[in-house]
């Protein structure tokens, strides 16, 4: 296990620092001077020139990677080059405000998903299967920031059961539980269906397993078999991919920031991709690939607790 652990560690440090490379030259290879966004267009070209300098601008794209990377490890994202704030420093006051409302998201989507699935694998064929499977195929199709359009129109528009913008009074946490519901509601309504559809085919695949045939033929009741024999199998491939899908999953919640106008990574992404604030652009990708590659890293953890013969094989 131990082994298994180390290897899965070392593969995600290595993706992760790939990727920081990747994002690090495509970001700042966009069209767009940084010492203009900066100073303004009427700056000379005498302070333009020291501010590239200031910021190590000046120097070739390579050395400006691996001085990134350098400083990445050291726990630097670099300076904001509008109000020269620690990139840092804002990332980490706006990456709980995200987590938040992905983790609640995928939360109530686990808590709805899993017991529907469990419900349409134990009728396979039936028609309480055939409108969950219809309910679950089409709630995946809906990508998180039109559902959070829709909820927004329905709920907040039309009806005003909840708040439209924002994220609640600071200190009021009913007023900030009112203002996540419908954030919330909106990203997990996919991983409604993915995680119904993907319990119910692990569900069918288990129960047809030899073992569960001869429990069933000794006696046991149902119930006993489904919850200690038959779920902790079926649920294996749930962890997997929601670890696969957790970029997906933050995706999804930094757009539904942008639509409900939510403080968080989303919002300030959003804002500096408009002002071409490259800085911070790159400071909130890397913290969402960072949380990509952590989450797959505890989702292998999880899986091989749950079935060491995978960390064997793996």
């Amino acid at each position: 296990m131990a082994s298994y652990i180390a290897r899965r560690f070392v593969l995600g440090v290595a993706v992760l620092l790939v990727a920081m490379t990747i994002l690090f030259l495509l970001i700042y290879t966009v069209p767009g001077d940084p010492a203009t966004i900066a100073l303004g267009p009427r700056a000379s070209e005498l302070q333009k020139e020291a501010f590239r300098l200031r910021m190590g601008l000046d120097q070739p794209l390579a050395v400006q990677a691996l001085n990134f990377l350098w400083s990445l490890l050291h726990g630097d994202l670099g300076t904001d080059i509008l109000n020269q704030r620690p990139v840092t420093q804002m990332v980490l006051a706006a990456l709980p405000k995200t987590v938040l409302l992905a983790v609640t998201g995928l939360g109530w989507a686990a808590l709805i998903g899993i017991p529907l699935g469990i419900w349409a694998a134990l009728r396979p064929d039936s028609w309480t299967d055939r409108i969950i499977g219809l309910i679950s195929t089409s709630v995946v199709a809906l990508p998180a920031f039109l559902m959070a359009i829709y909820a927004l129109i329905l709920f907040s528009v039309q009806l005003g059961w909840f708040p439209s913008i924002g994220a609640g009074e600071p200190g009021d946490f009913g007023d900030q539980i009112h203002h996540l519901v419908l954030p919330a509601f909106a990203v997990g309504v996919a991983w409604v269906g993915y995680i119904a559809r993907l319990v119910r085919v692990a569900m069918l695949e288990t129960l047809a397993e030899p073992h569960v045939r001869t429990y069933e033929a000794f006696g046991v009741g149902k119930a006993h078999i489904v919850l200690r024999c038959v779920l902790p199998i079926a649920i294996i491939p749930v962890i997997s991919v929601l670890g696969v899908g957790m970029g997906n999953l933050l995706s999804g919640a930094v757009l539904v920031e942008v639509v409900f106008s939510r403080p968080g990574l989303g919002s300030m992404a959003y804002d500096a991709v408009i002002s071409r604030n490259f800085p911070v652009v790159l400071g909130s990708v890397v913290v969402t690939t960072a949380l990509y590659v952590v989450a797959n890293f505890l989702a292998d953890i999880a899986i091989a607790m749950l079935d060491p013969r995978l960390a064997e094989k793996g």
